[in-house]
């Protein structure tokens, strides 16, 4: 038995997120290990770094799978893109320790999320960033942004109470104008459910003057969601990387 990591990109538009769920093959982990199997010709597990929400993207998840004796990487790799449709790709596939857990051995990931400032939206872009054209104040965002930096409990940015911990480390969040559209990025240790989403909306809440920087610092110390900011959608956020 040796253990491979896999590399994915998707386009999440058309799915229901990352976890396979019983009632629907419209999932990516569920494609995954249906294509997977019927290329090693017996059941394969796939296990990802993590979910992402319905809508979301990938360009860079990761999953471990446990394959039987020695797998021609090059073949399997195109046996798979050959059986997978064309809004999800393997990009890559190595051999790794045997113990490698794709979530487990994951030491921070990577997320951008895209906000479309065009007064009318890009109609080419529309799967893939948020329409929010309103005018924003980008240093007062940064700034908001710089104090969320460090290890913090994150109590308020999160939609899911059952966290055993909402404790995480964010190392860097860039706030970035290009053309006529804003990226963020987000580098953390993890992140829990719907985390970058609020993070996002709060941070455009920010922008246009409907919260003051200040107010996302005390957001944070009072570990309450009803004091961070509106859930951005989905569909402009992209899962970039995942480290190791």
């Amino acid at each position: 038995m040796r253990t491979y990591k896999l590399t994915i990109a998707y386009d999440g538009s058309r799915y229901q997120g990352w976890q396979r769920q019983s009632n629907t093959d419209k999932t990516i982990q569920g494609l995954l290990e249906q294509v997977a199997s019927e290329a090693a010709g017996y059941p394969v597990e796939v296990q990802g770094s993590g979910r992402t929400d319905g809508g979301v993207h990938a360009k860079g998840q990761t999953t471990s799978v446990i394959l039987r004796g020695k797998v021609q990487e090059s073949e399997f790799l195109q046996n798979m893109n050959r059986l997978l449709p064309l809004d999800i790709r393997v990009i890559k596939m190595e051999l790794v320790k045997n113990g490698f857990h794709a979530r487990l051995s994951a030491v921070g990931k990577c997320y951008e999320y895209w906000i479309d400032m065009r007064e009318k939206p890009d109609v080419f872009m529309r799967k893939y960033t948020y329409h929010y054209p309103k005018e924003l104040n980008i240093k007062a965002m940064q700034r908001a942004a710089d104090d969320l930096i460090g290890r913090y409990d994150f109590a308020a940015f999160t939609d899911k109470k059952e966290e055993k911990s909402t404790i995480r480390t964010i190392y860097a969040i860039i706030v970035e104008v290009q053309g006529d559209k804003l990226r963020i990025e987000y580098r953390g240790s993890g992140f829990m459910y719907h985390m970058v989403r609020i993070l996002t909306g709060t941070l455009l809440e920010v922008g246009d003057g409907r919260r003051t920087p200040e107010s996302v610092k005390a957001a944070l110390a009072g570990r309450d969601r009803a004091d961070a900011g509106f859930l951005a959608p989905a569909r402009g956020l992209t899962l970039k990387e995942v480290y190791y």
